[in-house]
C-alpha cells in the first residue's frame, strides 16, 4: 500500500503507526554504516524511536530481502514514467504521481493479492490515543492538506489560461507519428499528409478524420499542456465526441469497442480472433466486456454471450474501448436455432445434450431459447413435451 500524498501529511499521520518497518541499509534510513559509526541516529531511525516503531534493516549485499520494493520501482517504471514525457513541473509530477497512486491501491489488481486491490487488503492501525512525534519540518499545518499543490495549479492557469479541453487542427507528417505536446499518435504513412483535429482534455483524446472520429486513447497532457496549446491557437473545444477513454478503470468497470465482423463470423479484439458467429458476417457489432463475459451486441440488443477472452488487467490497453455505461437490453423475441436430431435422438443447445426422442432422429427441429427454457419443435410445429432449463447463454 503506497502512502499519502506528502502535500497532504505523513503517512503516519494519515494511516497511524506500524508495529515495524523493513529498510535496507541506505543513509537515509540508517547510519550503522556512516562515517561517525554504528551508534549515530539518523532522523529515520529518531522518527521510529519516538513513535514506537521497531526498524529492522536487511543484510548487506541482499537486495532480495526488499524484493516487493525492487518490484514496485519496476511497475511505477512501466505503468507511469516509461511513457511519460518529461514533467513541466514538480506539481505536475506530483499529480501525475498521485493519479498513478490511487490506481494502484484502489484499482490495479495485484496478482500476489488473487487479482484483488491493495485498499481491499489493507487496514489503518487502529488509534491508541498517543500523538504521532514528528520533527517540525515534516509536520503539515492541518488546514494546509494539499494547499500547496493548489496554489501551484492555480498560479499556472492564472499565467496560461484555462485549463479545460481544447481542440487543435494538425497535418499527419511523411512519417505518419504525429506529437501534440509531447503525445504521440500513430496514423502509419497511409495517412500522411491527411488533416486530423484532436479533441483533448487532461483524461481523453478523441482523434477524427474528415469529420469522423477514428479513434479515443487516453490523454497524458497535463492541465498546464491544455492551457499552452490554447496560449499558441488551440480553440476552445465543443461537446466531445464520444465518452471518455477507460484508462486503468478497465480492469474493474464495463467497457465496448466496436467492431465488423468479417465473412468467417470472426472479429478481432487485443490481438486475438474471436468467433462471434456466421450470421453476423458483415454486420457492425458492439462486444461489451464486464468481467469474466463478453456480450455481443448489435443494434442495442444483446444477441450473444462468451466467456471474455481479454483478462481484466490487459483491457486498459485496448485502444479504442470506451466506457459502458448500460447494460444490453434482452431481445425481445426469443431466440430460435436449428438442429439436425442424431442417429440416437438428441440434439446439443448452448452446451447442453438434449434427448429428443428416437422417433425424431435424422430430422430438423427448430429451438427456442429463453432466459429459463428450451422449447423444441419439429418441422410441422409439433412442440416437443419438455422445456429444460439451459445454462447460461453462450
Amino acid at each position: 500500500m503506497l502512502p499519502a500524498n506528502p502535500h497532504q501529511g505523513p503517512a503516519l499521520v494519515a494511516f497511524g503507526c506500524p508495529e515495524e518497518v523493513l529498510t535496507d541499509n541506505g543513509k537515509q534510513f540508517t547510519g550503522r554504516f556512516g562515517r561517525l559509526g554504528p551508534s549515530t541516529e539518523v532522523l529515520f531511525d529518531r522518527i521510529c524511536r519516538t513513535n514506537g516503531i521497531k526498524h529492522r534493516l536487511t543484510k548487506p549485499r541482499s537486495p532480495t530481502t526488499t524484493g516487493k520494493i525492487e518490484r514496485f520501482h519496476q511497475s511505477l517504471r512501466r505503468e507511469l514514467l516509461d511513457d511519460q514525457p518529461s514533467f513541466t513541473s514538480v506539481a505536475a509530477a506530483q499529480a501525475a504521481i498521485d493519479g498513478w497512486r490511487e490506481d494502484y491501491n484502489t484499482v490495479r489488481p495485484h496478482q500476489s493479492l488473487d487479482m484483488a486491490a491493495p485498499s481491499s487488503r489493507f487496514q489503518p492501525a487502529p488509534a491508541d490515543g498517543l500523538p504521532v512525534l514528528l520533527p517540525v519540518q515534516l509536520t503539515v499545518p492541518p488546514a494546509a492538506g494539499g494547499s500547496v499543490l493548489r496554489e501551484v495549479e492555480a498560479s499556472q492557469e492564472a499565467v496560461l489560461g484555462s485549463p479545460e479541453a481544447v481542440e487543435v487542427d494538425r497535418v499527419v507528417p511523411p512519417s505518419g507519428n504525429l506529437a501534440v505536446a509531447g503525445q504521440q499518435f500513430w496514423f502509419g504513412p497511409r495517412h500522411a499528409g491527411a488533416a486530423v483535429t484532436l479533441w483533448v482534455d487532461s483524461t481523453t483524446v478523441h482523434v477524427s478524420l474528415d469529420g469522423q472520429r477514428i479513434k479515443t486513447v487516453p490523454s497524458r497532457l497535463s492541465t498546464a499542456d491544455l492551457a499552452r496549446l490554447r496560449a499558441s491557437g488551440a480553440r476552445a473545444a465543443g461537446p466531445a465526441p464520444s465518452g471518455r477513454a477507460p484508462g486503468r478503470l478497465a480492469a474493474r468497470v464495463p467497457i465496448e469497442v466496436a467492431r465488423t465482423v468479417n465473412a468467417s463470423g470472426v472479429v478481432g479484439l487485443a490481438g486475438r480472433q474471436i468467433t462471434v458467429g456466421v450470421p453476423l458476417a458483415g454486420q457492425r457489432v458492439t462486444l461489451r466486456l464486464e468481467g469474466p463475459l463478453m456480450q455481443v451486441i448489435t443494434d442495442g440488443t444483446l444477441v450473444r454471450t462468451l466467456p471474455c477472452p481479454v483478462p481484466p488487467e490487459r483491457r486498459a490497453y485496448i485502444s479504442d474501448a470506451q466506457l459502458s455505461p448500460l447494460p444490453p437490453k434482452a431481445p425481445a423475441e426469443p431466440v430460435r436455432v436449428g438442429r439436425k436430431v442424431s442417429a440416437r435422438g438428441s440434439i446439443q443447445v448452448c452446451g447442453q445434450q438434449v434427448q429428443v426422442g428416437m422417433a425424431h432422429a435424422r430430422t430438423v427441429v427448430t429451438v427456442e431459447v429463453t432466459d429459463t427454457t428450451l422449447h423444441v419443435r419439429t418441422v410441422t410445429g409439433t412442440a416437443y413435451a419438455r422445456s429444460l432449463a439451459p445454462p447460461p447463454r453462450r
